[in-house]
């Protein structure tokens, strides 16, 4: 009877440890997970919105840092396509037709890519949606490709950010900032 009792404590404690340890080793798989995609995503993912009478523009980018680099001209080269933030190609979705600098734009979602140049920057929409990065952009699939003149900032911004104006007689403008490089993208909203 002893020994029973004995037996059955042992296997209680045993199953304890052991439910005790594969709780430990499940939570600890969960901790590593998160902490590599985490660790994956240095840039984190950020949205610029407007909305104007009924016409709503969304960007969705990875936000890169700066981080003492020069970016233009050596981390994003000259003249070669760039995503436009970091880890997925950016996207914009527009709900109506606006123009862009000269060109009128349909409704719809396009990926954002941009070729830096010193004195400008040429502005791409393409058709091809969920790209990592620019590896596999295919310039057969673009849409419109615009060019804007870029303002040269007396102060460094860090973090590479899309902003918009507030709307005014419906007009605002898309603005681009990272490093001492300004981008302003005139955007008119007028419907259908």
């Amino acid at each position: 009877m002893i020994q029973h009792t004995f037996i059955k404590t042992t296997l209680l404690v045993l199953s304890a440890l052991l439910c005790t340890f594969l709780y430990s080793c499940t939570d600890q798989e969960t901790d590593n997970q998160q902490q590599v995609q985490n660790g994956n995503r240095k840039s984190p993912i950020a949205i610029a919105s407007v909305k104007y009478d009924g016409a709503y523009i969304k960007v969705v980018y990875g936000q890169p840092y700066r981080r003492g680099r020069t970016v233009f001209g050596d981390l994003e080269p000259w003249g070669e396509v760039w995503r436009t933030g970091a880890n997925e190609a950016t996207e914009i979705t527009l709900t109506k037709t606006i123009l862009m600098g000269d060109e009128a734009i349909r409704a719809g979602t396009y990926a954002l890519f941009t070729i830096p140049e010193p004195d400008s920057f040429t502005v791409i929409l393409n058709h091809e949606l969920g790209q990592w990065g620019a590896f596999n952009y295919n310039p057969d699939r673009d849409y419109k490709r615009m060019k804007f003149p870029t303002n040269r900032l007396p102060i460094p911004v860090e973090a590479f950010t899309i902003d918009f104006t507030d709307p005014q007689q419906s007009m605002t403008a898309m603005i681009l900032r990272w490093d001492f490089v300004q981008i302003d993208i005139p955007i008119r909203f007028y419907g259908e």
